[in-house]
């Protein structure tokens, strides 16, 4: 059962192996439990532990990512108290601004994480990912409006300073908005023994693992045969997407 401990959602299995420290997306993070609860409730199935932090987002991604690791920092204790081990590897998984979260954590502090798993990172500036900015630009173009920090900045701090030296980078092949590719440049630099690349099937919500209902009408018509063939391609992505993360977090006991 999901619990909430702290401003975190949790779920805990009988014997957990490890903890996800999950963070979603700038639009889908308020409710991580729900929005991401196929993807969070099949790493509790395979014995993680998972601590999802909820968030706003704002233009101040520092503040944010100061605000989410003092937040799972107040749920760990509770976490090795419930499943009686005094230590489990912690493994970061971060979905679009997630991953900047996660990647800002791993610059800003000196965190203990056995890996993390960043998924269509994005970093784009506030222009291009806040709705109707564009607009008012047109109409005050010295307005300063950007993310702290901003997309340089970002890449600069990860650069100099990220301290996780192992990650699995997932890049979809129908996601427009994804930056996997400068970042991977920029882990491979720091850590090229370390970082994994994986080209998926699917898109920027794939993640989200949301089943599309297609119910069909008394007579069984070709729209039927349609959506059915579109129900499994967006299942078959996520299933794809859940044995590689399964595989990169364990691969001896995917191996068995």
């Amino acid at each position: 059962m999901w619990q909430e401990v702290s401003g975190n959602w949790v779920l805990i299995p009988p014997r957990p192996i490890a903890i996800i420290h999950f963070l979603g997306g700038a639009f889908v993070a308020t409710a991580p439990q729900l929005t991401y609860r196929s993807l969070l409730e099949y790493f509790a199935a395979e014995s993680y532990a998972v601590v999802a932090t909820p968030f706003v987002n704002t233009l101040d991604h520092t503040a944010i990512a100061t605000q989410v690791h003092e937040t799972f920092g107040k749920a760990i204790d509770y976490v090795h108290t419930q499943s009686r081990r005094r230590y489990l590897p912690i493994y970061g998984v971060g979905h679009s601004m997630g991953c900047k979260l996660h990647l800002l954590i791993g610059s800003m502090y000196s965190v203990e994480r056995a890996g993390n798993i960043l998924m269509s990172f994005n970093n784009y500036p506030a222009r291009r990912s806040i709705p109707f900015v564009e607009q008012f630009y047109q109409f005050a173009p010295n307005l300063a409006v950007e993310f702290t920090p901003s997309p340089e900045e970002t890449n600069a701090l990860i650069e100099k300073q990220y301290g996780v030296d192992r990650n699995l980078l997932i890049k979809f092949a129908n996601d427009d908005i994804d930056q996997t590719r400068p970042l991977t440049d920029v882990l491979i630099d720091r850590f090229p023994e370390m970082t994994t690349v994986r080209l998926l099937k699917g898109n920027h919500l794939t993640p989200l693992g949301q089943d599309v209902n297609w119910k069909s009408g008394a007579d069984f018509t070709p729209f039927d045969a349609i959506g059915q063939l579109f129900r499994q391609e967006v299942l078959g992505d996520f299933n794809e997407l859940k044995q590689t993360l399964l595989l990169w977090l364990n691969p001896l006991r995917m191996a068995k």
